[in-house]
């Protein structure tokens, strides 16, 4: 499932990330990153399934403060499209849009069942989840757009997207630092894991 995930994700930042350049949305520009970050994620993921629970609490550590970091990128990113003064092209962002909630939607499905599991897997999920309420959100900014005339709802947009990538890490972080303090081997040197089948 995570080779699919990493298939889709990798596939859909080459068409986000084009399309938001061709088009000027600053929507679609960071939801193509977004999809980068979680192409990486899910290899990351893929490298660390097998291992042992504190590798893997270290490992959403890390996916944690990556996502922190986009969200803090696409506030700047917002804010530069505000004082430009950039129109997107809304008919770009609604077509595209639909293929990445098409995309994220059937990634988010397929890893429904580790919502719960460890946080490493539950941070997979929490990427796919976040993606698709991101792509409703864009196709609402492509409307918004069309409708106006104006930048300020692809603006809103992106911000909304940094919300939720800022409120996904501080979620899966703080997953991890728990796993962590209970799993870890120089805490715990006795304690025997099994690695993650």
């Amino acid at each position: 499932m995570l080779w699919v995930a990493l298939a889709v994700n990798l596939a859909m930042f080459v068409v986000e990330l084009t399309a938001g350049l061709l088009s000027g949305s600053v929507s679609l520009l960071a939801d193509g990153i977004d999809f980068a970050g979680d192409a990486a994620n899910y290899a990351i993921s893929l490298a660390v399934v097998g291992l042992a629970l504190h590798w893997r609490a270290r490992t959403a550590l890390l996916k944690g403060v990556t996502m922190a970091a986009f969200g803090l990128w696409v506030i700047g990113q917002a804010i530069w499209h505000w004082v430009s003064g950039v129109v997107p092209d809304a008919p770009v962002m609604g077509v595209v849009g639909v293929m990445a909630l098409a995309a994220n939607a059937g990634v988010a499905a397929m890893l429904y069942r580790y919502r719960e599991g460890d946080s490493n897997m539950r941070s997979v999920w929490i990427c796919s989840r976040n993606d698709a309420y991101s792509n409703l959100a864009v196709l609402a900014a492509a409307a918004g757009v069309f409708g106006t005339g104006s930048s300020l709802p692809d603006i809103a947009v992106a911000c909304v997207m940094a919300g939720l990538a800022l409120h996904g890490s501080y979620t899966v972080i703080r997953h991890a630092v728990s796993e962590l303090r209970h799993s870890s081997p120089e805490r715990n040197p006795t304690a025997q894991e099994e690695p993650a089948g």
